[in-house]
């Protein structure tokens, strides 16, 4: 596959995520990610495992949007940078909603092989996505260093 196959790949996958109809997301999923696709920063193996966590997101953030800032394609992976936004109306993780507004930035990294993603790596913020939830509370030495963060 081409790099702009591989990156329409994956940004259909992503667009898809946006749709309301969690059947259609899960339906794109088997249809672009490899049956022994691997999470590897959640630590998930296969594609059950990945849209089990998904289905569990989507249960905590309904309303979740995902807006992609960049895309990047070299040799077989694609890099992309994710502008997510949502409402906690939902228990995730075990959390009970606690209906705050979310926004957070991911850049993800797929590995692609025959047209379907097989890997997936992922950083974000996960110290500020717990602290707009309302889990963390800066000391007041953090809030301090970080006043945009209180």
């Amino acid at each position: 596959m081409s790099l702009e196959e591989n990156k329409a790949i994956i940004l259909t996958m992503c667009e898809t995520m946006n749709t309301e109809d969690l059947a259609s997301r899960l339906a794109t999923m088997d249809e672009l990610l490899a049956p022994d696709f691997v999470e590897h920063t959640q630590k998930l193996e296969g594609l059950e495992s990945f849209k089990q966590f998904h289905t569990q997101f989507t249960e905590g953030f309904p309303d979740i949007n995902r807006t992609i800032e960049d895309v990047i394609a070299e040799g077989d992976k694609v890099w992309i940078r994710v502008k997510y936004t949502g409402t906690h109306t939902g228990e995730f993780y075990g959390v009970p909603a606690t209906y705050k507004k979310i926004t957070f930035t991911s850049v993800q990294i797929y590995r692609m092989v025959d047209g379907k993603a097989v890997e997936r790596w992922s950083v974000s913020d996960n110290m500020d996505f717990f602290r707009q939830l309302g889990l963390i509370e800066y000391t007041e030495k953090g809030k301090k260093l970080f006043p945009e963060g209180t």
